[in-house]
């Protein structure tokens, strides 16, 4: 295989043998599982996301052979209302990071974006960035203390998802940004009141809600049409 440059995402397809039978680094803007199908790979299962010692990160992923599937271009979207100024180019962005489907007998756990964010006042799940070096499941457990004070067990992967969009940073910049989420879900064994501990950061407010009532909250785009799906799996 080629050899994959440091600090890069590596996506691996393993055949029903356990065997590698595909393996490439995540191009800027694309999708893990678009890119298995467009090189003959389907029924992709994720299985681990891995960390190495050079600070690569590989999406290892059960695949099956199939047909492949042409993968069409796309205009990448802008934020709504998005400005830009004369002669301004985004600044290109991939960031990786970790989330969690947190639940308990009190419900699951949501927290609310901040004025920091792009979409303040929106709900999403507790979660962010992978630290440099720093385990997928490591920065679950961070996160989730981070923003909640909550330990959680029974840490499972769920799946990863993309999106890939221009837009602005909280410091301004405009950045032509893809964001790979890494999905797991855990157990709570102890909820408590939770109470944000990353103080003047992405999140506002954290709460417990019931999954009967979710439908109340204006949950973020990147999680909301999947939540139903992910508690199945819970």
């Amino acid at each position: 295989m080629t050899p994959v440059p440091a600090t890069s995402l590596q996506v691996r397809g393993r055949g029903h043998d356990g065997r590698e039978v595909v393996a490439f680094v995540l191009e800027h803007g694309a999708d893990p599982v678009r890119e298995l199908g467009r090189r003959g790979w389907g029924g992709a299962r994720l299985l681990d996301a891995l960390r190495h010692g050079d600070g690569s990160l590989t999406l290892d992923y059960a695949v099956q052979p199939v047909e492949p599937v042409e993968v069409p271009s796309a205009q990448v979207p802008t934020d709504p209302g998005l400005v830009l100024e004369p002669g301004e180019v985004p600044e290109v962005h991939q960031r990786t990071a970790a989330y969690g489907v947190v639940t308990s007998e009190r419900g699951v756990l949501l927290t609310e974006l901040s004025a920091l964010t792009s979409a303040p006042g929106r709900w999403t799940l507790p979660g962010g960035g992978l630290d440099p070096g720093e385990e997928p499941v490591a920065a679950l457990h961070r996160e989730v203390w981070e923003e909640s004070g909550h330990q959680v067990q029974g840490v499972r992967l769920l799946e990863a998802h993309t999106s890939h969009w221009v837009g602005r940073a909280p410091s301004g910049r405009l950045e032509d940004f893809h964001a790979v989420r890494i999905v797991y879900a855990a157990w709570c064994p102890q909820p408590t009141d939770p109470v944000v501990h990353d103080i003047g950061g992405s999140t506002e407010s954290v709460r417990w809600v019931r999954v009967e009532e979710l439908g109340r909250y204006h949950l973020g785009r990147s999680f909301g049409p999947h939540m139903s799906r992910w508690l199945g799996r819970s």
